[in-house]
C-alpha cells in the first residue's frame, strides 16, 4: 500500500469531512449537517462547603471505604450496590442553559477538583454518577450537591496564533471525592426549574494497576474532536482545515453528547461489560498513562477503547514497555495511536493543553525547541507507524461493510458458533484497520476476520488480528470502530439505531470480548494462547 495514499484519510483538507465523520460515527445530533465527507484516500464533604449528600452506600462491607487498597478495587462489591437508571440527560434545554468542565481530568480517590459552571439559571445541582454495570442500570448515584448559586460566565476568547478556545471561567465550586470508588464518572449539572442539563466527565483513577485490567479513557481524542466554542483540531467556523485549532484545551466544556464527549458511544458499553464480568479492574486516562511512567507496571491487561486516536510519545512508550513486560493490550476500536501530540500546561494545571500542529508542525514553537513533531506517527520526521505496537494499521474511512469471519476456530470465537464466511452487517465502520506488512508488523500475527471493503472506490480489507511477543503478552485489535458500540446492539437493526447493527452483531462482539477479557485478565495470554501466523494464507506471499 502506498504510504502517502494510506495516510490520506486523516490528512490535510479534512476539516469539514472529519466533522462529518464524527456525525457518521456517533450519530450525535449536535454534529449533524456538518458538510461532505473528505474521505478514503488511503453525608459530609459537600461542594465548596455547601454540604451535600452521598447516595446509596459508598462503603464496602464492614463500613470501610471502597477506594483501592492493597488488594485493589472490588468491582463485584461495587456493582452489587443498587444502580440508578435516571442518570441520562433528558432535558438538555437551550444550548447555553448550563454547561461546565472539571479542572482536573482525573483525581485519586479522596482528592478534590474544581467545577467551572456557566448557567442562565439562578441555582443548580451536581449529581455524580459512577458509570458501570449495576444490574443493567449502567450508573450509581454516588453524591449529590445542595443547590448552588448559578452565574453566567464570560464569553470565551480565541487565541489568534493557535486558534485555541479559552474560557477563563471562575471556579464555581469545589467537589470532594471522599468515599467515591475508583471508576468513570459523569457529573450531571441540573439547572433549577428544568431549564437544562449537561454532563461533565471525570475519572477517579487507580493509584496502582498490578494484577488488574486497566480501562483507559481516551480523553485526548475526546478533546481533539471537541468543537465547543467553534474550533477543534479539524476545523473552525469556516469548516476548513486551515481554520483548525493547533492546540486545544481541557479548560472548556465538551460539545458532544450533552457534554459527555465521546464517552457514551465508544467507552460506556465496554465498561459495563467488563464490570459485569467482575474481573479486577483499574481506571486511568490517556493523560495519566502519559504522565506516570510506572502506572502500568504489573497490570494484567490494558484496554484502549473505541476511538483512541491521539497519543503522546510518552503514552506510546509506556504502552510498549508494558507489553514488553508481559501486559496484554486490547485495542477495541480503530484508528488508534494515529496522531502524535504533546501535552502542555494550561492556566488551570498540567497536561491540560493538547498540541497537534499536523502538517504545520514546522510552525510549532515546541518543535523548534526540539520536541517531536506533532504529526501522524507514520509520517516524517520521526516516522513510527502505529502497526509496530498494534499489529494493524489504519487504512481509511468512511466505510460501512459486513464483518466477515475467516478464522472461526480461534479461541476468541469460542462459544459464538460462527463459521468461516459468516457475515455481520454494518460491523465494519466508520474507520477500519488492516494488517499491512508493508509497515512494521509484529509476527506471529493471526487474522481472525478479513472483511472486504470499498472505500471511495478503493477496494481493501478490514482485519481483526491477534499477535504475541516474547514477554508472553498478547495484543488484540478489532480493526473496526464499531466494536464497542455493537456491544449494545439489539433487535434486527431496522430501527436505524447503532448504525443498523443487530442482535447477531451484539451477541458476537459480546462473547468475543468476554473471551478476551477473561483470558487477558489471567496473565500473559501468549503463554497459554500463542499466536499462529496466518498472514500468508490470508493475503498470499506476505
Amino acid at each position: 500500500m502506498d504510504q502517502e495514499h494510506i495516510a490520506g484519510p486523516a490528512g490535510d483538507g479534512e476539516g469539514a469531512g472529519r466533522r462529518r465523520f464524527l456525525a457518521i460515527a456517533t450519530g450525535a445530533a449536535t454534529a449533524a449537517g456538518l458538510g461532505a465527507v473528505a474521505g478514503c484516500a488511503g453525608g459530609d464533604g459537600g461542594a465548596d462547603g455547601q454540604g451535600g449528600e452521598r447516595a446509596g452506600d459508598p462503603a464496602a462491607p464492614g463500613g470501610k471505604p471502597s477506594a483501592a487498597g492493597a488488594h485493589g478495587f472490588d468491582v463485584k462489591a461495587e456493582n452489587a450496590k443498587q444502580g440508578h437508571a435516571d442518570w441520562p440527560v433528558t432535558k438538555a434545554g437551550p444550548a447555553r442553559a448550563i454547561e461546565g468542565f472539571a479542572d482536573k481530568v482525573s483525581v485519586l480517590p479522596g482528592e478534590s477538583f474544581g467545577l467551572h459552571v456557566s448557567t442562565t439559571a439562578p441555582r443548580f445541582t451536581v449529581s455524580a454518577y459512577r458509570m458501570g454495570w449495576y444490574g443493567g442500570a449502567r450508573a450509581r448515584l454516588v453524591w449529590r450537591s445542595e443547590a448552588l448559586p448559578g452565574v453566567r460566565q464570560p464569553e470565551h476568547t480565541v487565541d489568534p496564533g493557535t486558534r485555541m478556545v479559552r474560557t477563563r471561567w471562575a471556579r464555581t465550586t469545589t467537589v470532594e471525592t471522599k468515599d467515591w470508588p475508583e471508576g468513570c464518572y459523569l457529573l450531571r449539572l441540573d439547572a433549577q426549574g428544568g431549564e437544562g442539563q449537561r454532563f461533565v466527565p471525570v475519572t477517579v483513577r487507580s493509584a496502582a494497576t498490578a494484577g488488574r485490567t486497566v480501562v483507559v479513557n481516551a480523553v485526548a481524542t475526546w478533546q481533539a474532536y471537541n468543537r465547543w466554542g467553534g474550533y477543534g483540531s479539524y476545523d473552525g467556523p469556516t469548516g476548513g482545515y486551515a481554520s483548525r485549532s493547533l492546540s486545544v484545551t481541557f479548560d472548556r466544556p465538551y460539545e458532544y453528547d450533552e457534554g459527555a464527549g465521546l464517552f457514551l458511544v465508544y467507552e460506556a458499553p465496554l465498561i459495563a461489560l467488563a464490570e459485569r464480568l467482575g474481573i479486577p479492574l483499574a481506571y486511568a486516562t490517556t493523560t495519566d498513562v502519559a504522565r506516570e511512567k510506572r502506572l502500568l507496571e504489573g497490570a494484567a491487561a490494558v484496554l484502549s477503547l473505541g476511538h483512541d486516536e491521539y497519543w503522546s510519545p510518552e503514552q506510546r512508550a509506556h504502552f510498549t514497555a508494558a507489553r514488553d513486560a508481559g501486559t496484554n493490550i486490547a485495542v477495541l476500536g480503530a484508528n488508534c495511536c494515529f496522531r502524535r501530540i504533546r501535552l502542555e500546561a494550561s492556566e488551570l494545571g498540567p497536561d491540560r493543553t493538547l498540541v497537534c500542529y499536523k502538517s504545520s508542525y514546522e510552525q510549532d514553537p515546541g518543535f523548534k525547541r526540539g520536541h517531536p513533531a506533532t504529526v501522524d506517527f507514520r509520517s516524517a520526521p520521526g516516522a513510527e507507524p502505529e502497526s509496530s505496537l498494534l499489529g494493524v494499521i489504519y487504512d481509511g474511512y468512511p466505510v460501512d461493510a459486513p464483518y466477515v469471519v475467516t478464522n472461526p476456530g480461534h479461541w476468541l470465537f469460542e462459544g459464538t458458533g460462527v463459521r468461516s464466511g459468516d457475515r455481520f452487517e454494518h460491523l465494519v465502520g466508520v474507520e477500519y484497520d488492516k494488517v499491512n506488512t508493508g509497515f512494521p508488523t509484529p509476527r506471529p500475527i493471526e487474522i481472525l476476520a478479513h472483511s472486504p471493503v470499498v472505500c471511495e472506490g478503493r477496494p481493501s480489507h478490514q482485519d481483526t488480528a491477534y499477535y504475541t511477543v516474547a514477554s508472553g503478552a498478547g495484543v488484540f485489535a478489532t480493526g473496526t470502530m464499531r466494536w464497542v458500540e455493537a456491544l449494545d446492539a439489539t433487535g434486527d437493526g431496522r430501527s436505524g439505531g447503532n448504525h443498523g447493527l443487530d442482535a447477531r452483531s451484539g451477541a458476537l462482539t459480546t462473547r468475543v470480548t468476554e473471551n478476551l477479557l477473561r483470558v487477558f485478565a489471567a496473565g500473559p495470554a501468549g503463554r497459554s494462547h500463542p499466536a499462529q501466523d496466518n498472514v500468508e494464507s490470508v493475503y498470499g506471499g506476505s
